[in-house]
């Protein structure tokens, strides 16, 4: 019986270089700024290239979609809004308040662009299995976030990722609710301070209340 090679790997994408990211870095601008005026159908490809200045054959190179664009573009924001925060770290006490607060945070700098906010927060909703690589790193830098602002010293326990997912999803759905209109902003302060009481429940220091 002959034995079948197993197939290679796919080698990893190399680098940017230093003028493909400059060149992604407009076509992102490009991205916010449109959804800024018009939300998700004002992005256009079309447009994003002619905006960004560049062809339209490259553009669908970096992002196969105007989902995958939108997915990039929340991600380029929660980068921007993760390294604010490392500047200005939460004040609270407490890891659940300085969750809260920072998610809170977080949730009026969309609300201060809601048409941006809602633009990126359809393209996450619509996204497929092709848009999966997108849509992790937005989930990643999530949890980054909150396990930031949770200051802990070591690695958080399983108990404490179930948590930071649930919280997670919360903040998500409380985006959705409030964008289309049936959640108040202090309905979503209740709901995001809430559920960041999970933090206390799974803290090992604390234990079970």
């Amino acid at each position: 019986m002959t034995t079948q090679p197993k197939p290679s790997a796919s080698p990893a994408s190399p680098p940017l270089t230093e003028r493909q990211e400059a060149r992604r870095r407009r076509i992102l601008h490009a991205s916010a700024q449109l959804a800024r005026r018009g939300g998700f159908d004002a992005v256009q490809m079309r447009e994003v290239a002619e905006s960004s200045n560049v062809a339209l054959g490259t553009l669908y190179r970096y992002f196969p979609s105007k989902i995958h664009l939108l997915v990039a573009t929340m991600q380029d924001q929660l980068q921007q809004m993760h390294e604010t925060l490392h500047k200005r770290p939460p004040s609270e006490e407490g890891s659940a308040a300085r969750v809260a607060e920072t998610l809170m945070r977080a949730f009026r700098a969309m609300q201060r662009e809601p048409h941006l906010a809602d633009a990126m927060v359809r393209a996450l909703t619509f996204a497929d299995r092709s848009v999966s690589p997108e849509v992790d790193t937005v989930s990643r830098l999530t949890t980054a976030i909150i396990l930031d602002a949770m200051g802990l010293e070591s690695a958080p326990t399983p108990q404490q990722l179930s948590a930071v997912r649930v919280i997670e999803h919360t903040w998500h759905s409380a985006l959705i609710t409030w964008l289309s209109g049936r959640a108040s902003i202090a309905q979503v302060k209740i709901d995001i301070e809430t559920v960041c009481g999970l933090i206390d429940v799974t803290d090992p220091e604390r234990g079970p209340n």
